[in-house]
C-alpha cells in the first residue's frame, strides 16, 4: 500500500479529485474562449489545493479558512456548471451529474470547517418558572 498525505486520507479530497477526473474532459471539449472554462478548470483545481494546505495547517482558525475557501470553490465550480448548461455548451443532465459529486464535496468541506471551528458555544438556559420573589402560597 502506498503511502498517504494526511490530505489524501479525507474523503472530502477523494471526492473533490473525483470531480477533477469528471471535469477533465469536459474542460477539454469546450471552446478556449469561455470564461467559464478557465473558471471550471482554476475552481475545481482551488477546492483540491486548498484542503490539501488546509490540513496541513496547525491552528484551527487558518485550517477552517482554507477548508472555507475550498467550499466556495465547489460552489464556484456548480454555478461554472450552470453558466455553461445556460449557454447551451453543456448537457443539463450532465451537470446533474457534476453537481451531485459537488454536494458531497461542499458538504463533507463544510463538515470539516464546523468540526474546526472555534465557534462560541453556550449550554441552553434553563430558566426556573417560579415568580419572583420566591413561592408565595
Amino acid at each position: 500500500m502506498p503511502a498517504l498525505f494526511d490530505h489524501e486520507r479525507l474523503k472530502a479530497y477523494q471526492s473533490a479529485l473525483r470531480f477533477v477526473a469528471w471535469a477533465a474532459p469536459i474542460i477539454e471539449d469546450l471552446s478556449g474562449k469561455l470564461a467559464a472554462k478557465d473558471q471550471l478548470d482554476r475552481a475545481s483545481t482551488s477546492i483540491l489545493l486548498n484542503l490539501a494546505e488546509g490540513n496541513g495547517q496547525r491552528s484551527h482558525p487558518n485550517r477552517c479558512r482554507y477548508f472555507d475557501i475550498s467550499r466556495g470553490s465547489g460552489l464556484e465550480c456548480a454555478a461554472c456548471l450552470d453558466v455553461l448548461v445556460a449557454r447551451g455548451k453543456l448537457p443539463a443532465v450532465t451537470a446533474v451529474e457534476g453537481k451531485s459529486i459537488l454536494l458531497e464535496v461542499v458538504a463533507m468541506t463544510a463538515g470539516l470547517i464546523s468540526q474546526f471551528s472555534e465557534e462560541l458555544r453556550e449550554e441552553p438556559a434553563t430558566y426556573d418558572l417560579a415568580p419572583l420573589g420566591g413561592d408565595k402560597e
